[in-house]
């Protein structure tokens, strides 16, 4: 079981790659759930990070609603040519469907084309659809491409999701990851471990302030390998 920690600045990138993260989702803007980060920003974590932790970069030009206009595509576009360009290991995305809480299969598709050979997660606009149509989703994420979605089961938390998560996995197993996010803390990451089983989990390590805590990092990361265990 793996761990991803959402980075919203060097410091808190830094910190996650020297305690135990798997991998790192780079990304600004933390009150809007993550945006585009600058391309400075991810060039200086790739040059100081360790080089086994991989990191992906959101590609989200605002905040608010996961539908975008013709000219919000097109800048995403041209950001994903641009960190694919700069050595990015994959991209953090995800495209509603204008009419309705659902994937847009054609503009997701399309993202996915222009990033391969690079994996590409579905982000929590996941949580946007009806718990009930998530299997059918997953679905249609596969045969989108993704390798991974990143989901709390349409609850506020993942806590409060799991079962729905736990459901996701056991329709996703070897097909696409699942990646438990949304409030997962120390506090209750075992839980989540054995309700879930889920391969991945993922959280932005803040306690206060706007840097990830390398002590949380880490004890995410212990607690996570002794669960996974057991």
């Amino acid at each position: 079981m793996s761990l991803e920690i959402a980075c919203f600045n060097l410091p808190s990138a830094l910190l996650a790659c020297a305690a135990g993260a798997t991998r790192i989702e780079l990304c600004v803007d933390r009150p809007q759930g993550g945006t585009t980060p600058p391309l400075p920003l991810f060039q200086a974590v790739h040059l100081q990070k360790a080089g086994h932790v991989k990191v992906n970069v959101m590609i989200r030009p605002r905040g608010g609603d996961f539908v975008y206009s013709a000219e919000e595509f097109s800048t995403m576009k041209d950001d994903l040519r641009t960190f694919k360009s700069a050595g990015v290991d994959g991209f953090v995305f995800g495209v509603l469907h204008p009419s309705s809480a659902a994937i847009d299969i054609l503009r997701n598709a399309e993202l996915v084309a222009l990033a391969t050979p690079l994996p590409c997660t579905f982000h929590r606009a996941f949580d946007c659809i009806p718990p009930d149509a998530m299997r059918e989703a997953l679905d249609q994420l596969v045969g989108c491409g993704f390798r991974s979605v990143l989901t709390s089961g349409g609850a506020p938390d993942a806590f409060a999701g799991c079962s729905v998560i736990a459901d996701l996995v056991d329709a996703a197993r070897g097909r696409i990851d699942v990646i438990v996010g949304g409030g997962v803390r120390a506090s209750n990451v075992a839980q989540l471990v054995v309700a879930t089983r889920a391969p991945y989990f993922h959280s932005s390590a803040i306690l206060d302030g706007e840097v990830a805590s390398a002590e949380e990092v880490k004890s995410l990361r212990r607690l996570i390998d002794i669960s996974s265990d057991s």
